[in-house]
């Protein structure tokens, strides 16, 4: 078990250099949509370039990005199983690409006439949510306040749930919306989202799916990306402090 921190100075400056080289391709890119958009053709090509880009950010498939290590082989408590923590500091930079695509990615059109019980209902699934993941035998409860606890902190805020909303909600289910409507939008991109956790396994498909229909549904009827963040960054909170993470060691 290793607790690594800081950054180090070549880190810091090999991802500096492909953070500045990216947000500049954006920029660019971006300005060449506005100049032209009402050439679709010209416009559909810049914002295809810069979805590309923020799907490659996700996946950690850009070039020259190191990902930097901040915590090896860590337990959050005796039942949990070891992780490894990485800052993904390229995940971070999708909101900014995206917002050459969508400059109104933060804010959606509220829906209307949301009664103050489905916002208590929906805020119940993020406890909801975790508990069924330990009927289904992946969790277990266990609380924790691992030392690391600020580094998780940030990494899930910024790294994490800000840069998965801003794809799957603040743009993916806003255009798919803008063909299939408001319902197909949801499931269609929580079943993306879902598709996208795969590699973690079956049970973290359907979790990760269900979980997007919650955030899906905070970011429509509150029409502001940081709500679905906020929540997004809850549920992955509350499963750290109160749970086995990020799973049952058996």
């Amino acid at each position: 078990m290793e607790y690594l921190f800081p950054l180090s100075l070549p880190a810091i400056f090999f991802n500096f250099r492909a953070v500045l080289v990216l947000l500049t391709l954006a920029g660019l890119i971006a300005l060449l949509r506005m100049r032209y958009q009402n050439r679709k053709g010209t416009a559909i090509a810049c914002e295809g370039l810069m979805v590309i880009a923020s799907i490659m950010l996700f996946m950690h498939w850009a070039p020259s990005f190191s990902a930097p290590r901040i915590l090896d082989g860590v337990q959050a408590g005796p039942h949990s199983q070891p992780f490894t923590l990485y800052y993904g500091l390229d995940k971070a930079l999708i909101p900014f690409s995206l917002l050459g695509c969508v400059p109104s990615l933060f804010t959606t059109p509220a829906q209307a006439n949301v009664a103050p019980w489905r916002w208590v209902l929906l805020l119940l699934c993020v406890p909801g949510l975790l508990l069924l993941a330990v009927a289904r035998g992946g969790l277990k409860p266990e609380m924790h306040a691992p030392v690391w606890l600020g580094n998780f902190m940030l990494d899930n805020l910024f790294f994490v749930a800000l840069a998965e909303e801003a794809l799957f909600r603040g743009y993916l289910q806003r255009r798919v919306g803008q063909f299939t409507g408001v319902l197909p939008a949801l499931v269609i991109t929580a079943l993306l989202f879902g598709l996208a956790h795969l590699q973690s396994g079956l049970l973290m498909l359907i979790f990760v799916g269900l979980a997007g229909l919650v955030y899906g549904l905070a970011w429509k009827w509150s029409g502001k990306l940081w709500v679905a963040a906020a929540v997004h960054f809850a549920l992955n909170m509350c499963h750290l402090l109160f749970f086995t993470y990020p799973a049952w060691r058996r």
